[in-house]
């Protein structure tokens, strides 16, 4: 049957993330593809410990309904965070608990966009936001990164003859590219933001996830309540859970708290209670730093086997922390060619061309180094090598 979809949905495609989980869960490839955390960092034995004390202790109040906004402590817990780890000041009334800070970007886009409504976003940006703001049917503005972060000197003339409802921007090992603001490059784009009326949304899903340099401040910092922050605990704790967060002036909780009734009411409040409980009883700095650990491991054999097997030419970012290597390659050569002489040779990574609003990106993939152990990057960079061999000669 011909059924009368919606334009927003017959013009959205499947989500690209999604498609390449799929080909990750094949037996013989070895995926540097998908931003997974690593299982082996799951910390299984507290969470069970956890979910016994909340059904155990709290088991008939955590299995019912809750309130939009999230389960207070949880949310008196993140804010309090804020203030320690973060310098700023947050209030628990100004926290959203999402399901994943997936649905936080969804929920701004809702609130904010109308059909052809201008959208400023990173070249290349995370894919994830680009496929929901998609159905909202924006128009886009793209900013180029570059090593130091946003090109200041674009932005300003992208500013200066657009009207832009927000920019969302990934200033901590950003995904793809693993690129991080320097703080200089934080205080300019602050300075330019402010002489406009629109909002900064500062997605940092990685950012405790540092394992080279110095913590830099929050964009918020900066820009105070014209920055919102979105933020999860799929990267510290679990992602199964789905439970993120966004951080936003009363002004725009407000709307949000509305879409959010309308969209599903509130986040898994059993999962809010076990979070809460894990958190209370365990100390997640030692456990992030567990995995920060790891992850730098990780990302040096990587970088350490690009160097051994790759040729000459292409290029690649050195991140201090999060989850992601981007690389660069040749001029006339193909990421999307690249992938499936990689797949041939049973490896797979993250086609550049679907980062970019704008189109373009060809020459661009990435390689994500969280899930995958010291032996098994260095067997996908080599089998990554072969096939750059059959392409490129």
């Amino acid at each position: 049957m011909d059924y009368l979809f919606a334009r927003r949905i017959k013009s959205t495609r499947r989500s690209v993330i999604r498609e390449i989980l799929k080909l990750a869960s094949s037996q013989d490839i070895i995926s540097l593809a998908g931003g997974l955390p690593s299982p082996d960092l799951f910390p299984v034995a507290e969470l069970k410990e956890a979910c016994i004390k909340v059904l155990e202790n709290h088991g008939r109040e955590a299995l019912q309904y809750s309130s939009t906004e999230g389960y207070w402590p949880l949310r008196e817990y993140i804010a309090e965070r804020y203030r320690a780890k973060k310098g700023i000041d947050v209030t628990p009334e100004e926290i959203l608990i999402t399901n994943g800070s997936q649905q936080g970007v969804d929920l701004l886009a809702r609130v904010f966009l109308d059909e052809g409504d201008q959208v400023l976003v990173e070249r290349p940006g995370y894919l994830g936001a680009l496929h929901a703001f998609s159905l909202y049917r924006p128009t886009y503005q793209t900013v180029t990164l570059h090593e130091e972060g946003v090109d200041v000197q674009a932005l300003e003339r992208i500013l200066a003859h657009n009207t832009v409802k927000f920019f969302y921007g990934v200033p901590n090992f950003q995904n793809p590219s693993g690129i991080s603001y320097s703080e200089e490059n934080r205080k300019q784009v602050a300075a330019i933001l402010k002489g406009h009326p629109m909002l900064y949304v500062e997605d940092d899903p990685y950012g405790e996830l540092r394992f080279v340099g110095k913590a830099l401040p929050s964009m918020r910092h900066y820009l105070g309540e014209q920055a919102a922050l979105l933020g999860s605990f799929s990267k510290t704790v679990a992602p199964a859970f789905r439970l993120g967060w966004v951080c936003a002036e009363t002004g725009i909780m407000e709307k949000l708290v509305i879409a959010k009734q309308a969209c599903d009411l509130h986040a898994d409040y059993f999962a809010q209670r076990v979070v809460y409980q894990y958190l209370a009883d365990n100390d997640l700095d030692s456990h992030i730093a567990e995995i920060r650990e790891v992850y730098k491991r990780h990302r040096d054999a990587m970088i350490e086997m690009i160097q051994k097997y790759l040729p000459e030419g292409i290029e690649y970012t050195q991140p201090e922390g999060g989850m992601f290597i981007w690389l660069t390659l040749p001029e006339g050569t193909s990421s999307l060619e690249l992938l499936k002489a990689a797949v041939q040779k049973g490896v797979s990574f993250v086609p550049g061309g679907p980062f970019f609003a704008d189109g373009g990106g060809e020459r661009h993939f990435r390689l994500s180094f969280s899930y995958v152990n010291e032996e098994t990057i260095e067997e996908g960079i080599k089998r990554l090598a072969m096939a750059v061999e059959e392409l490129c000669g």
